[in-house]
């Protein structure tokens, strides 16, 4: 009878493609909500920013050894993924408006959108993970 509580390993491969698809999520919300049309070509310019910043940060934090992880490779992921879209968004001229290539008010949603949807499905497997790894400590 075995009592380890061990929780259970997520795979990378997983978190990676949950990561991506929220990303482009953010991004056909984006442009739904500012009734901007609509292609795959379209969508792909204004997510790929995100993605490369993603991209980045995944690799940089070794996120993909750890893909649960909210602090500090979860927090620091979301922040580099921000901090990478947002530049690669102004350099590529992408959503000036008034003369202003980065409106705070787009700082400020695009920074709580993407913590929430990167950040709140890791939490909720968290908690499902540690729930599923507890049970079968009293099992087993």
């Amino acid at each position: 009878m075995s009592t380890s509580t061990t929780a259970p390993r997520f795979p990378a491969w997983l978190a990676a493609v949950i990561d991506v698809v929220l990303l482009v999520v953010f991004a056909l919300i984006g442009r739904l909500s500012h009734e901007e049309g609509l292609t795959a070509w379209t969508l792909w310019v204004t997510a790929y920013p995100f993605l490369a910043g993603w991209a980045i940060a995944w690799v940089t934090t070794g996120a993909w050894s750890r893909p649960l992880a909210l602090w500090p490779t979860g927090g620091v992921a979301w922040i580099l993924t921000v901090f990478v879209g947002m530049v690669i968004r102004v350099a590529s001229g992408q959503g000036v408006e008034d003369g202003n290539p980065l409106p705070l008010s787009f700082l400020i949603v695009a920074t709580i959108v993407t913590g929430v949807f990167l950040l709140g499905w890791r939490l909720v497997a968290r908690l499902v993970t540690n729930r599923v790894a507890r049970r079968r400590a009293v099992t087993v």
